[in-house]
């Protein structure tokens, strides 16, 4: 039987790169650590599961290039077993603490099982590799990968430069086929920022399609047809889709969405802020400050500090009338969009992949509830990925969409405004510069032979350090005030490494030893030559360029 419509859910697995060997114990390496414990490792448990039943399903999901170079490195993959073995422990003393607690005694054997069992998947089930995991289910055909910005930077921030944006998605897009051997064929615009131009840079680097906010779409030139239920052909030939609203409330909304629910895991109380300063101190900051440990006992409960105990039998049972609530909501959704549509309209549903798992600790188990849910019940929708959607739908009309993002307001205010804006007069000229010491350089840059002489290899830094000070997480933290010291602090060391290695670059005295130590810290894409991507295209390149938008211009209205 015909499905009625598509569904397309979409995860964006993001983390910036926080690796610090200079120190024993670095706090925001916990970000890592708590997101493969909670998010990333339960999501692909929740496939694992759903393939050995034979569920048939569609996931869509980024893996940052940031986030792969973390999960490749040695050194974080130790440091995250040493992470695990102290909240195993911890879970120990907690199952002994609570034994006569007979509301928390459960939940500590609970926390237990899920540390112990984090700790063999990671290492016996997925073998420590799980840039490996995911590619394995992506080979299986039921998750498609995308591509993203090298880190993640904010495009129309950079769009000053445009051999930033280029180096941004050229090495984001290089990252992923040393990683899974194909090319991708989807990508990621960071805070899906779009700016008009942007897709001729994803159609240089062979990508097929991307994702805007709806606003982006809904102001388009002209209007689409279909609003933001079927994708668009930008004037490159890339594909858009746009984000549906509705399925987004449903999850997003702080007041209406599924995970702010009274009897789901509450995340904001942990025993490391909650129980004697003396029994947590192992577990906390070395210095001595408070941390989440991920031990949390307690449900959302209502808007009250006095949280009840948490019922994980319960909140399954939740997730799975959620994910029932959901496929309904989408059905009643399509009815009313086939009428006027008179085709199959597409659903397509974004969500930070962090939200589930991390966030919302039963998110991996509601997206696993909808999938057994949707497989073989008609009416459902179809869970699908946009690779399958635009294989089988190929005829699509033709737009220029607006600029947008899907940041708060719709634009780029949060990257953007009085906390953060004397970030970008150094950005740019940092890019400025880089582009500059690339043009000066591109007879020895595109000779890959050598990539050994002090001189490339300090050009190659520079381009990394500009990378790193280029990640939209700096600004965005500092506009939402949560580690604002650090991200000043380290859009300040990046760009004093990068000015630095400029300056050495144009004396003819670059310092051996200080480079071996900043190659040795900032040491992501280490394979690549990174200051390469900001060498100019050459004119023949140009040429099909212009060929192609002038091609694409030409396409006809369906």
């Amino acid at each position: 039987m015909k499905p009625k419509g598509c569904l397309a859910l979409v995860l964006h697995a993001h983390l910036p790169f926080v690796r610090h060997p200079e120190e024993e114990y670095f706090l925001e390496e916990n970000w890592f650590y708590e997101a493969i414990t909670e998010t990333y490792l339960p999501l692909l448990n929740m496939m694992k599961r759903l393939l050995k039943d034979g569920v048939d399903f569609r996931l869509t999901m980024s893996l940052t290039p940031t986030l792969i170079t973390m999960f490749n490195d040695t050194l974080l993959r130790q440091r995250y077993l040493r992470h695990l073995d102290r909240l195993v422990e911890l879970s120990e003393k907690e199952i002994e603490r609570t034994g006569f607690m007979k509301d928390y005694h459960g939940l500590a054997l609970m926390y237990q099982r899920l540390f112990k069992q984090a700790r063999r998947d990671f290492v016996h089930t997925y073998g420590s590799d799980l840039v490996a995991a995911f590619g394995k289910m992506q080979d299986r055909g039921v998750l498609e990968i995308i591509a993203s910005s090298a880190t993640h930077g904010y495009s129309p921030n950079l769009s000053a430069n445009p051999s930033s944006v280029r180096a941004q998605i050229q090495i984001g897009v290089e990252v992923y086929r040393r990683n899974f051997g194909r090319d991708p064929r989807g990508y990621w615009l960071p805070e899906w920022g779009y700016y008009p131009g942007v897709d001729e840079l994803l159609k240089e680097a062979g990508i097929k399609y991307f994702f805007m906010d709806s606003h982006g779409l809904l102001h388009a030139d002209p209007t689409p047809r279909y609003g933001v239920y079927a994708p668009v052909f930008c004037p490159s030939g890339v594909a858009a889709f746009g984000r549906d609203w509705e399925s987004s409330k449903q999850v997003w909304s702080s007041t209406e969405g599924y995970p702010g629910n009274p009897v789901y895991r509450e995340y904001y109380r942990d025993i490391g802020f909650e129980l004697e300063y003396d029994y947590v101190k192992p577990y906390i900051h070395p210095i001595g400050f408070r941390i989440n440990t991920g031990i949390k006992y307690w449900r959302i409960t209502g808007p009250t500090e006095n949280k009840e105990p948490y019922n994980h039998d319960r909140s399954r049972q939740m997730a799975d009338e959620h994910a029932e609530d959901f496929i309904r909501h989408r059905l009643e959704q399509i009815d009313r969009l086939e009428v006027s549509m008179g085709r199959a309209p597409l659903v397509t549903a974004p969500y930070d992949a962090e939200l589930f798992g991390h966030w919302w600790f039963e998110g991996p188990e509601w997206i696993e509830a909808m999938a057994r849910r949707i497989d073989g019940h008609y009416p459902a929708p179809r869970m699908t990925t946009p690779s399958e959607y635009l294989s089988a739908q190929r005829t699509h009309q033709a737009v220029l969409p607006s600029a947008s993002s899907w940041g708060q307001k719709g634009y780029g205010e949060v990257w953007m405004d009085r906390s953060n804006d004397w970030v970008l007069r150094h950005v740019h000229a940092a890019g400025e510069r880089m582009r500059e010491l690339a043009a000066r350089n591109a007879a020895i840059l595109n000779k890959p032979a050598d990539r050994t002489g002090l001189r490339v290899r300090a050009l190659h830094q520079a381009a990394r350090e500009l990378l790193l000070a280029e990640a939209s997480d700096w600004p965005f933290i500092i506009k939402t005030g949560t580690m604002v010291e650090y991200a000043e602090r380290r859009l300040s060391t990046h760009l004093g490494r990068f000015n630095k290695l400029y300056e050495d670059i144009c004396a003819g005295a670059v310092d051996p030893e200080w480079l071996d130590e900043v190659e040795k810290r900032d040491c992501l894409f280490r394979e690549l030559p990174c200051a390469s991507y900001y060498v100019p295209p050459s004119p023949a390149i140009s040429r099909k360029r212009a060929a192609d938008r002038k091609k694409s211009r030409k396409r006809s209205r369906p």
